[in-house]
């Protein structure tokens, strides 16, 4: 029998446009890792809420694949700071599926609550990822920008508690684990997201899709391309712009800067642009919507540089994307970045954010074809090494460990996790009883 796996992601759905609202790296590495362990015998049921998009209760997204919409609160799209009062109903509603799974993989602090429900009340191992970690992102605030609550905090310290297994993305993030939230080495375990290479690649070359783009022939065409948020710092980028303007004028002839994503969570809908209006490089800005991986993938290709100068960053998967298209990388040397980008052959790291750091790395590139050309061939090798299947492979070694481990013990997964110490205080099912009790109690 293959292996069958929950996955979940309580406050995002695997079918939401990455680069819009919540969505980002977190559902691409769902939706393909899902696919790659379906590739290789597994069948994974991906558990979100049901925000009334009329969207059908289960969709088949891949062969060995399904999308599972649960009813748990208001049937809309809510803001993420909602979603901790909607776990509890979100759990029960899981709980009531009479599908057996021999593991719970579950995806960010949120579904890594519902995730210890389930594994107690299936009585299987709990695997998780947590993709983004407060204390990691606090510790790197862009100014102005509001901290990540001492809630969230404290239910990541409850779950790195509760799993049989962690993954991390990079070794970094592994150590963040054990030195910031106490997790235990032997079930720490890193695995290097992956790129879906049959989407991302040279294809017919950087003219034929500025030609498909619309974006001239000779431009100097540095991209950014995420979510607009200060922890993705595209204040740096509009900073650097205008540094790199001061420093060359005649570039502006020249220079067209794609900024393709959308505005996410409390962020002021015209900050960057109102930024661009003060520095005075609007008319050098594109904004963009976001757009389906098959259209990302030729605005890597036009561009001469993917500017990345995120605060934190667990990996950066459009690190990836872009150099699978054969596009250098100038990135902060931040999270999983400087795994993701090989410093001074496919890219370039900068350490800090300082905007004339920036500028002054996009300069040179701007001045040297030839070597933009040199990193962006060596960048096709280098993500042609990080395949999705790899991670999948990799993937199941961890859950097989995981349940290996259950076996040998005699218990089914949650009992073992129930019988660690927890840190953290009650949890987000036992505040909202009004009372602090064992979670098994709550489940009988």
């Amino acid at each position: 029998m293959s292996l069958r796996v929950a996955m979940l992601s309580v406050h995002t759905s695997p079918l939401h446009q990455p680069g819009t609202g919540d969505a980002g790296g977190m559902n691409v590495y769902m939706v393909e890792l899902s696919r790659a362990l379906a590739e290789q015998g597994a069948e994974v049921d991906l558990f979100t809420r049901c925000r009334g998009e009329g969207r059908p209760a289960l969709v088949d997204l891949a062969p060995g694949v399904r999308v599972r919409h649960l009813h748990a609160g208001p049937r809309q799209a809510l803001p993420k700071e909602a979603m901790p009062d909607l776990v509890v109903p979100f759990s029960l509603a899981l709980l009531k599926e009479r599908r057996r799974y021999d593991l719970v993989h579950s995806h960010y602090w949120l579904s890594g609550q519902a995730g210890r429900i389930a594994s107690v009340g299936w009585r299987i191992p709990l695997v998780h990822t947590a993709h983004t970690l407060a204390k990691v992102k606090n510790a790197a605030l862009a100014a102005g920008d509001t901290p990540e609550p001492e809630l969230r905090i404290r239910g990541e310290h409850q779950v790195v508690g509760a799993a049989d297994r962690l993954i991390a993305n990079t070794a970094d993030e592994a150590e963040a684990l054990r030195s910031l939230y106490g997790a235990e080495p032997p079930r720490t375990e890193v695995v290097r997201p992956g790129v879906d290479l049959r989407t991302f690649g040279p294809g017919d070359g950087r003219a034929a899709a500025r030609a498909r783009l619309g974006l001239p022939a000779d431009a100097f065409v540095p991209l950014y391309a995420g979510r607009i948020q200060p922890l993705k710092g595209p204040d740096v980028l509009v900073r650097a712009v205008a540094e790199l303007l001061a420093m060359a004028p005649d570039l502006r002839r020249r220079l067209l800067v794609p900024v393709v994503g959308g505005h996410s969570g409390a962020t002021r809908q015209g900050s960057a642009w109102q930024l661009a209006a003060e520095l005075g490089v609007t008319d050098v800005l594109r904004p963009c919507p976001p757009v389906p991986q098959e259209r990302l993938a030729d605005w890597y290709r036009a561009a001469d540089v993917l500017v990345v100068p995120s605060r934190s960053e667990s990996f950066g998967l459009v690190a990836l994307e872009a150099q699978a298209c054969g596009t250098p990388v100038l990135a902060a040397a931040v999270g999983g970045l400087p795994t993701a980008v090989w410093d001074g052959v496919t890219g370039m790291l900068v350490r800090g954010h300082d905007p004339v750091e920036y500028a002054r790395r996009l300069l040179w590139l701007a001045a040297h074809r030839q070597a933009r050309t040199t990193m962006g061939e060596a960048a096709v090798r280098h993500a042609r090494g990080m395949s999705w299947r790899a991670s999948a492979a990799r993937t199941i070694e961890v859950y097989e460990a995981a349940l290996g481990e259950a076996g040998s013990s005699g218990a089914r997964g949650g009992a073992g996790a129930a019988a660690r110490s927890c840190p953290g205080g009650p949890s987000l099912l036992e505040e909202r009883e009004g009372r602090t009790t064992s979670l098994a109690s709550l489940l009988v």
